[in-house]
């Protein structure tokens, strides 16, 4: 029986070196001597960084010694075409280790089966029965794959999987010279066709095959959770900071998501019609394709699943009395994905920032003479019972003298009722507000809604965000009061006394750092439990996780597990963002794997491999508690000085790829809210935040504080209090391991040259002074040898992975080392920021978590 890292080594590793080989062998036009060289440049890298050489000094060695380069414009040549190899290498590794792990035992069996079967009590069983697990595709500027491209990742893997070397090596010619890249930033209609591809190729079938299997497993004729697994969609309703997001794109979009689900029900009976060919059937079968037709091409028909779904289960019926069942299971299948996905496929959130909603009210009180400019004018007691009690008539609204942006949102209020109306309930049905932070937040949308649509019974949820540390304090007060309000609460009554509240995690680690935002969350949702568990509602957490660990990201299955029972877990919502949707739901396979395991973790089964089934679902003790609150207060003092110190916001300026970030055609979205020339934090998103610091290698939000918090243990001698908090507490454990991979994808010797840096050699070694306090008492906790000692086939995928990207890396740097001379540049700046830029798309794909 092989180790999980030498199956790794064997079916991955090994396949990855020899396909690679093959790769940068392949006789591309202009650039068949580029592949050849690259090993040769990576070898540069190594040795370079290992002497302590810069980036600069690597590249100009190189060049002179190695290639005999001396021109610039040859040298620029070459450095592009290494960034546009790398890209495809890091696609070529993504493939094979997806297709490979799938097969070989490092992703083998399906213990959530395994649990139900093995469930002789039924408590798991009777969990699924009201479980629902949500999965909510964001597009997020982290991914930068078009359907074109994903297509031919698509079929890369196929021919993979069947060791078909031939038609593998056409794939790879095909994808090299194919532009992985846009030339313009994506509309958010675009973003929205890139994720619906997905969805339509991999997501619809797997997720009704997943829903099926535990259907079949469960064993109980009664059992219709058609909520267990459910798809939910940003794009096209995130207008938070996106301008381009409109109450027309919205709309646009959920008649694309309409569209989708039909042709998908449409090719499905396509397929049953070259099946059931019994006389009285295929009559029925053709009458529902031509009524499915119809819904795809005459607007004025409407499509209506559960007439559709009634249609179905009479043709099953007539299949079980009159044709001895014969693909029978192809119809009930059909009929699950009818269940799940109704005529909406995923259910559209719409998104908007608090300060545009308080102007919207503002706006309104001020055309009703109410206030002459500012809401402070009226007193609280009036201003609440103004916006949960008083009609408004917003005809005397001019809407062209209106900012566009405050419009929207009366626009944006309607158009979700007329979706419900033509996709159906679920279709649009949350309200999600950022940067939440008091009860006004949440009771400005309710007016809102209720003044738009004319009515006290709002057919939508409010979900407030809390993401910044005092937001997340002030949570459960906020909730408190409303609970208390009858006017709210008789509106949770009509909503099945449900409360969603999201979660942030991105702009909570760069508002508190990393220890500080994940203790916080944990705490803020312990506390949102009980005081809706007192008052008799269901709150529903849905949080908003990105990639790397920094934003919330890591092992999520195990995070998940790790939580206790004090946090309301019958439900699981989260985001999935940028290239984690294609590195971990990409594929058929991928989306049920994980989606099994993210079902058996929130549940709180306790998933091997993720935690022990004993420590599942287990309290976190008051001392320990007191112990996670005091490591959580010195981590958020260290990172609090390091962002109040003068030369942060300077470095991340001048020093890191951050200015770049807004040229990268990824997303549709600015990389700032704010519309300032200059750099305001505040307003700086968490992706580009993260992004810099992951493209500098620092990855700073991912482990600052954390070393200095634990050497104020060892200093005090207690740390062995938390050698016993790592080995006892899961979640404490789970926030650990996600730190070591941050600290596992660093690599200070790439910008060392910083460190003689005049202006920021200081601020540099502040932040490499961190890292390595971190790594040394991390081992020391853990009691490791390495750091990720248990997580052997991850640490070895994030090494791949690393170096792949080295040289990229290394460019990138080299780049930004000359734009710094200015005039004494070797190249125009234009063509180095071109190249900078050209850098950002193979690391930001690399950077996914390994899986």
């Amino acid at each position: 029986m092989h180790s999980s890292s030498e199956t790794f080594r064997q079916h991955v590793q090994e396949p990855f070196l020899m396909y690679n080989t093959l790769f940068l062998n392949l006789p591309f036009k202009d650039i068949q001597k580029t592949g050849e060289r690259i090993p040769l440049l990576l070898h540069a890298c190594e040795a370079g960084l290992e002497r302590g050489d810069s980036p600069e000094r690597i590249m100009d060695v190189f060049f002179t010694d190695v290639l005999h380069i001396e021109s610039h414009a040859e040298r620029l040549d070459f450095m592009f075409k290494v960034v546009q190899y790398v890209e495809r290498q890091v696609v070529l590794f993504d493939s094979v280790e997806e297709v490979h792990a799938n097969g070989t035992g490092i992703w083998a069996g399906r213990p959530l089966m395994q649990l139900i079967q093995g469930d002789e009590a039924g408590h798991f069983k009777k969990a699924l029965s009201r479980f629902r697990a949500r999965l909510v595709f964001t597009a997020h500027p982290t991914q930068f794959y078009s359907p074109q491209v994903l297509r031919i990742i698509s079929r890369l893997r196929r021919f993979i999987r069947r060791g078909d070397r031939r038609r593998m090596t056409e794939t790879l010619q095909q994808l090299g010279m194919t532009s992985m890249l846009s030339s313009k930033k994506p509309t958010p209609l675009e973003e929205a066709h890139n994720i619906i591809h997905l969805m339509r190729e991999h997501h619809y079938e797997a997720a009704a095959r997943l829903y099926r299997d535990i259907k079949s497993v469960v064993g109980d004729p009664d059992f219709a959770n058609d909520r267990l697994i459910e798809l939910g969609f940003w794009p096209g309703g995130d207008r938070d900071g996106n301008p381009f997001v409109t109450a027309d794109v919205t709309r646009q979009v959920a008649e694309e998501l309409r569209l989708a689900i039909i042709k998908c029900y449409h090719n499905d009976l396509k397929k049953l019609d070259a099946k059931l060919t019994f006389k009285g059937v295929t009559e029925d079968v053709a009458a529902l394709r031509q009524d499915l037709y119809q819904a795809l091409f005459r607007s004025e028909h409407t499509f209506d699943p559960s007439a559709f779904l009634r249609a179905l289960g009479d043709i099953r019926n007539r299949i079980q009395r009159t044709f001895n069942g014969l693909y029978v299971e192809d119809v009930e299948l059909l009929m699950d994905k009818v269940r799940l996905f109704g005529a909406h496929f995923a259910t559209m959130d719409i998104r908007q920032h608090h300060r545009i909603h308080e102007e919207a009210v503002r706006t309104v009180l001020r055309a009703q003479g109410r206030i002459q400019e500012s809401l402070e004018e009226l007193a609280p007691e009036d201003l609440k019972r103004i916006l949960l009690t008083e009609s408004v008539d917003l005809s005397v609204l001019e809407p062209h003298t209106m900012d566009p942006v405050v419009a929207d949102v009366f626009s944006t209020l309607r158009e979700m009722v007329a979706i419900q109306q033509r996709n159906g309930s679920r279709s649009c049905e949350r309200y999600i507000i950022s940067n939440a932070e008091d009860i006004w937040s949440v009771l400005y949308v309710f007016a809102l809604a209720r003044w738009s649509l004319q009515t006290d019974e709002l057919p939508l949820d409010i979900v407030p965000l809390f993401e910044s540390v005092k937001g997340m304090e002030r949570a459960a007060e906020v909730l408190r009061l409303l609970y208390e309000d009858p006017t709210y609460r008789g509106h949770l009554h009509r909503r099945g006394f449900r409360q969603i509240v999201m979660l942030g995690f991105s702009d909570g680690t760069k508002d508190g750092g990393y220890l500080r935002a994940n203790w916080s969350i944990h705490e803020t949702k312990v506390a949102l439990t009980n005081v809706s568990r007192l008052a008799g509602v269901e709150v529903v957490f849905f949080d908003g996780r990105g990639g790397p660990p920094a934003r919330g990201g890591g092992r999520t299955n195990r995070f998940y597990a790790s939580q206790g029972p004090d946090i309301s877990s019958h439900a699981l919502e989260l985001t999935i963002q940028g290239q984690v949707i294609t590195s971990l739901y990409g594929t058929g396979a991928l989306f049920t794997r994980n989606v099994e395991e993210l079902i058996q973790a929130g549940i709180g089964g306790g998933a091997p491999g993720i935690i022990p089934p004993e420590q599942a679902r287990e309290r976190i003790d008051p001392p320990d508690q007191m112990l996670l609150d005091e490591l959580a207060g010195y981590a958020h003092e260290a990172y609090m000085a390091l962002k109040g110190h003068p030369k942060f916001v300077p470095y991340l300026e001048k020093m890191s790829t951050l200015r770049f970030y807004s040229r990268v055609n990824v997303g549709s979205r600015p990389v700032s809210r704010g519309s300032s020339e200059s750099l305001v934090f505040e307003d700086l998103r968490a992706i580009p935040f993260v992004g810099a610091w992951s493209q500098l290698k620092q990855n700073v939000p991912g482990y600052y504080g954390l070393g200095s918090a634990l050497k104020r243990l060892e200093e005090e001698g207690r740390l062995d209090e938390a050698m016993r908090l790592f080995h006892n507490v899961p979640f404490f454990k789970t926030l650990m391991l996600n730190s070591m991979m941050s600290l596992s994808k660093c690599n200070f010797a790439l910008t060392s040259y910083m460190k003689d840096d005049p202006e920021f050699g200081s601020f540099w070694s502040l932040i490499r002074e961190e890292f390595d306090r971190t790594r040394s008492l991390l081992i020391a906790v853990s009691g490791y040898a390495d750091l990720m000692e248990e997580e052997a086939v991850s640490r070895m995928s994030v090494s791949i992975r690393e170096r792949i990207v080295l040289p990229l890396l290394v460019i990138q740097q080299y780049a930004l080392q000359q734009l710094s001379k200015e005039h004494q540049a070797a190249y125009a700046p234009e063509t180095l920021e071109k190249l900078v830029t050209r850098t950002l798309y193979g690391n930001i794909n690399a950077s996914r978590n390994a899986v």
